[in-house]
């Protein structure tokens, strides 16, 4: 059971840091606007919530999510936030954020899912494990096909992510082994950093 009190201090602690970053970042941006007279700054669009630079940011600094373009925009857009490309808004700042750190087992499968579902369709097709796993390995320059090596991996996580072909025993698999949740790359916090992210909120 949630104590209450720590609950309101927590979600009070993300309130402020949410209006920080926004503020910070509409300060930001106006002094750019200042600076760079042919710069015009989107009118409300930095009042409105956290937009994808200073999420992908946050992810880096905060919680150690170290990973390629494609997943940290997949990571934005698969964040609670109402509407499609809009900046995150207080309420799914709370929400995404109680996932990312304090979600069960299911709830980061879901988000993960959204994640790595390239196309929102359903399913992790074997196109979208190809586009996810390209960069992780190290290509050599004697290779005469480079994505042999990816192609290689993407049937190895067909074998065990989707036993009956059908692109569904995503959330299956990983209540089997949870270690595959993040197989097709980072895209939730370090236990370390979401341990230090939850003690600043007790500070």
């Amino acid at each position: 059971m949630v104590n209450m009190k720590t609950f309101m201090i927590e979600v009070e602690a993300l309130c402020k840091i949410f209006r920080k970053l926004v503020t910070n970042a509409s300060l930001n941006s106006k002094a750019l606007a200042a600076n760079n007279a042919g710069v015009i700054a989107k009118a409300g669009s930095s009042t409105d919530g956290i937009d994808r630079s200073v999420f992908r940011e946050l992810l880096h600094s905060t919680f150690d999510i170290v990973t390629e373009e494609t997943l940290m925009e997949r990571i934005f857009c698969a964040w609670e936030k109402g509407y499609e490309g809009l900046p995150i808004r207080l309420e799914g700042w709370i929400l995404g954020l109680s996932t990312f750190l304090k979600g069960s087992q299911a709830e980061k499968t879901a988000f993960c899912f959204r994640v790595y579902d390239l196309n929102g369709d359903g399913h992790i097709t074997k196109d979208e494990m190809f586009a996810l796993l390209r960069n992780c390995l190290i290509k050599q320059p004697q290779e005469e096909d480079p994505d042999e090596g990816v192609k290689d991996l993407v049937e190895i996580a067909l074998r065990k992510l989707d036993m009956d072909k059908d692109g569904k025993d995503y959330q299956e698999a990983i209540a089997e082994e949870p270690l595959l949740l993040e197989a097709f790359g980072q895209c939730l916090p370090s236990d370390r950093a979401t341990v230090s992210f939850l003690s600043t909120l007790q500070a």
